[in-house]
């Protein structure tokens, strides 16, 4: 079976490029070797990437027996777990995605809309006035407070013993286990050496303390009597039953509870800095938010009913995706023997529908490198051509409730704070755990802030 072309180099030199260098990297592949390339990674095997929305419809429509998500994303199961719904193939990851579906679809994200939008407000009036600052921190709190609350359940009282003692220690060790170096750790399976002070044996203490706090809160809601009045995510989870009538185990509902703060902190965080680099680095852009919100809002406070008429603001997010992915790939295992575009792969084999790539196609997207919402009016969106949050039976199921936290968070934070970019150099894309971020975290500089009950007071005058 012959491989497609690709680099020459050693694995573990293939694989140091792509961990720290990888849009250089992909795009330095694709322009030598074209729409399909072959790359080795030191202990990880062969990835055969692909960029033609053809190719990544076979990907994503083919066999789920033979093209396994669970077993290519085993990389991450020191961080998630094994239980994971993104680590599992076949009937036990359908019966664990029909059971997690429900709470992050219809009627459900209304309950959320308030715990996004009081989140937000709170953050504003942390920023610093007049004086340079990275937005992306800010972004990271109000997104990790939203999953403590949405997610978790968990409430910010001062009382001693309360859930806001919890809260606040749980806040503290989640950021330490999702930080970057630890993160990137799943990625380099040569550098999980469990010694004396090496970065793995780090690692490992701290997810030891997460899981002691993740297993204490699951027992407790478990038994809590307000259990079946309760919202959060985590209470709709431990009331959930599969089809033969049994409950998720706790280390089913640990590894559910820490894949959503993988999911959906630093990856959110990210897009949402990525979204305001570009709508402060084009004017045009911004007007055009700065008339709908107004049109939309009228002066008054966030309303999560009036989410549904922001439609530029929703066109700014879908281009902000597309441009900056926070996941540049996802990936398949092969468990046989596949053909996809004339290639022959070998079973083993990962097959890469390359996000990054797909996204910056000229034959899909005219002027595929110029940030351009207006392209997403009105239009309809081709499932292989637009896939940040990957495809088919494989979509990432918090994809609704991250792009309605989005839109929450920026017509938030665009109504009630003046913003500007802090210097007229355009950010960089670097790596930052699994994700790729904004250099130096979107630095901004807040002019002026709006107070919520000002606002309304000024809307409701008489004209």
């Amino acid at each position: 079976m012959t491989l497609p072309p690709g680099p020459s180099q050693l694995p573990i030199v293939q694989t140091m490029q792509w961990s720290f260098r990888p849009m250089p990297f992909m795009e330095a592949c694709s322009r030598r070797y074209g729409d399909i390339f072959t790359l080795r990674f030191h202990q990880l095997g062969t990835f055969v990437f692909f960029s033609r929305p053809e190719h990544i419809k076979q990907i994503f429509t083919g066999d789920t027996d033979v093209l396994l998500a669970g077993r290519a994303n085993r990389v991450l199961e020191p961080l998630v777990g094994s239980k994971s719904v993104l680590l599992l193939d076949r009937k036990e990851h359908l019966r664990q995605r029909r059971l997690l579906m429900p709470p992050f679809h219809g009627e459900r994200m209304l309950a959320y809309a308030a715990i996004m939008r009081d989140t937000a407000e709170a953050e504003i009036e942390r920023m610093p006035l007049r004086t340079p600052f990275a937005i992306h921190p800010h972004m990271q709190a109000i997104t990790l407070d939203v999953i403590m609350r949405a997610v978790f359940g968990l409430t910010s009282s001062d009382a001693p013993g309360s859930e806001g003692e919890r809260m606040r220690r749980l806040r503290k060790l989640l950021v330490e286990f999702i930080t970057p170096p630890p993160v990137l750790i799943t990625f380099l399976p040569f550098t999980q050496v469990d010694l004396p002070g090496s970065p793995y044996r780090t690692f490992l203490r701290i997810r030891e303390n997460v899981d002691r706090e993740l297993y204490a809160l699951i027992d407790e809601r478990r038994r809590a009597k307000d259990l079946n009045e309760r919202e959060d995510i985590l209470s709709l989870m431990l009331r959930a039953r599969y089809e033969d009538g049994q409950p998720m185990t706790d280390v089913e509902l640990r590894d559910e509870l820490v894949t959503m703060l993988v999911a959906g902190h630093e990856t959110t965080a990210t897009s949402l800095s990525w979204a305001f680099d570009r709508i402060l680095a084009e004017p045009r852009v911004a007007k055009k938010i700065d008339a709908e919100l107004t049109r939309v809002l009228g002066g008054r406070r966030l309303d999560p009913a009036a989410i549904q008429g922001l439609d530029y603001i929703d066109a700014v997010i879908k281009e902000t995706l597309r441009l900056y992915p926070i996941l540049p790939i996802v990936a398949r295992e092969l468990a046989a023997p596949l053909e996809i575009a004339g290639y022959s792969l070998p079973a083993g084999t990962k097959v890469v529908p390359c996000i990054y790539l797909a996204h910056r196609r000229p034959d899909t997207y005219p002027e595929p490198t110029r940030f351009y919402p207006e392209r997403f009016i009105d239009a309809k969106i081709d499932p292989y051509a637009w896939l940040p949050f990957g495809g088919s039976v494989r979509r990432c199921l918090g994809m609704a409730f991250a792009l309605y936290e989005m839109k929450i968070i920026l017509a938030t934070v665009l109504s009630r704070a003046h913003l500007r970019l802090a210097s007229g150099e355009p950010a960089r894309v670097i790596r930052r755990g699994i994700t790729l971020a904004p250099s130096g975290g979107t630095r901004v500089i807040l002019t002026e802030r709006e107070p919520a009950a000002a606002r309304e007071a000024v809307a409701q005058s008489p004209a």
